[in-house]
């Protein structure tokens, strides 16, 4: 058994709540589940992904059911329309580089001269003669390259959309488990206020509070059921978005199942950085670049003159004479030497080198600010985990216990009770964050933040070994 089907097991155990450990984020389990492992075979990976499972079928998931990650992930890249019209553009350019690898078709003609005259001193014949086309300067073979670097740049198209696609489901997975959190930390406030406003009710008709408490209490109470139900309604159009992404126009699932609470290793900038040529992005822009060389090429190639060449046999109809005749044409290249095409051709690859200039750079731009943004979310979560939440839970029960006893009031029970539910919402926002940040910057280098994490691991041993 791989190291990665032991990461898929694993990733079913239980982890201990809040702990800070090196594990799969949900896009790495994106790339680990569909069997990527670096994008040069990242087709082959996605085609043994997408096949169906026991779990998962062509034609849909069960009416009723929890659904993993590897479950989501195959059920979009069996059904999502996008990629299947991505795939029917590759199947197109195989026709386009058949095409072009084709040589011309043969010219058969019959030419006849004074069949009707009546003068006899004029031959009658009757020509009968085949033409052939001869491309000079390597047309075709230029032809077939263009062809043939479109077909890879159809691919390397279809690459991006993949793993945006991936992408964007995950980030999906991450907002469904993220408003299931929510509607779970919603119901633990209803419940915990329904027990204090009996409490509030019990101490007012002791005669140990004032009516107004049990009215405010209440408040509070419709409060947080107005609260869990905007929670429920936004879980059902997460659940709803991501059943869109395989065509399903209604969730058919109960719950997804996962852990927003893992973490990876974020390796250094400058070993992240690097990988930003992996993406299929950028693979795209180059082979574009590729591909317009090519088509300058082939508008070169253009500028030499084919010929034809014909042979046939004519056939003298007074004296049943037959004799052969061959021939050749070549135009003269005096006004149009395909100029203008060979200065379309290079304007266009010259915009295709600026493009991808622009691709490097957006994407550089991109990691960067994304880069930044997943080192602040794991501060605050730290933050929030090891200093915020302890201090409000810890504020909560005293207060709770303290306004029990009649040391503290219920507006300072309340605001205890609510900072606490608050900073909970707020922990599941950051958790949220943190993945759907890690799905961004994996997206941006087309690997796991683990497989980078493990590199720099190692490139820091090497220099270690070598210093010593």
């Amino acid at each position: 058994m791989t190291s990665l089907s032991i990461i898929m097991m694993e990733y079913q155990v239980e982890r201990r709540p809040g702990s800070f450990h090196q594990g799969g984020a949900i896009f790495f389990l994106a790339f680990v589940l569909t069997g990527m492992m670096s994008i040069q075979n990242y087709g082959v990976a996605l085609a043994n992904a997408a096949a169906p499972t026991a779990d998962v079928q062509a034609g849909g998931i069960s009416e009723k059911g929890d659904l993993t990650l590897r479950q989501v992930l195959q059920l979009v890249l069996q059904n999502n329309p996008e990629l299947s019209a991505f795939s029917r553009e590759i199947a197109a350019h195989e026709g386009t580089k058949l095409q072009a690898g084709l040589f011309n078709n043969p010219e058969f003609s019959i030419e006849a001269e004074d069949i009707n005259s009546s003068n006899s001193a004029i031959q009658k014949f009757a020509t009968f003669r085949i033409s052939q086309l001869i491309e000079l300067g390597g047309k075709r073979p230029a032809r077939v390259n263009v062809a043939t670097l479109g077909q890879e740049l159809a691919d390397q198209a279809h690459a991006a959309k993949r793993l945006e696609i991936i992408a964007r489901t995950a980030s999906a997975f991450v907002d469904v488990l993220e408003n299931q959190a929510q509607v779970s930390v919603m119901d633990d406030t209803l419940h915990l206020v329904q027990v204090a406003m009996e409490t509030v009710v019990k101490r007012v008709e002791a005669g140990k509070a004032p009516p107004m408490e049990a009215i405010r209490s209440k408040v509070a109470l419709s409060t947080a059921s107005i609260e869990l139900e905007q929670a429920r309604r936004s879980l059902s159009a997460a659940r709803t978005k991501l059943a869109l992404l395989w065509g399903e126009a209604e969730p058919r699932f109960d719950r997804v199942l996962g852990e927003l609470e893992s973490f990876v290793e974020i390796p250094e900038f400058d070993q992240l950085v690097k990988r930003l040529e992996e993406n299929p992005v950028v693979r795209q822009s180059l082979k574009n670049v590729a591909q317009r060389e090519a088509m300058v090429e082939l508008e070169k190639a253009r500028k030499i003159p084919d010929i034809t060449v014909d042979a046939g046999i004519r056939r003298y109809l007074g004296t049943d004479d037959t004799t052969a005749v061959v021939g050749m044409s070549i135009p003269i290249p005096i006004f149009n030497r395909n100029q203008g095409n060979e200065l379309e051709a290079r304007q266009r690859l010259n915009k295709a080198m600026d493009e991808r200039m622009s691709v490097e750079l957006q994407l550089r731009t991109e990691f960067v600010r994304n880069y930044e943004s997943l080192l602040a979310a794991r501060n605050e979560i730290r933050v929030l985990h090891d200093a915020v939440l302890p201090g409000a839970q810890n504020a909560f029960e005293i207060t709770n216990r303290g306004y029990q006893l009649g040391k503290f009031s219920f507006l300072e029970m309340l605001d205890a009770q609510r900072t606490f539910f608050q900073n909970r919402i707020l922990y599941v926002r950051a958790l949220a964050n943190y993945q759907r940040l890690v799905n961004t910057i994996e997206q941006l280098i087309a690997a796991p933040l683990a497989d980078s994490a493990t590199d720099s691991t190692r490139l820091n041993n090497q220099g270690k070994e070598h210093n010593q």
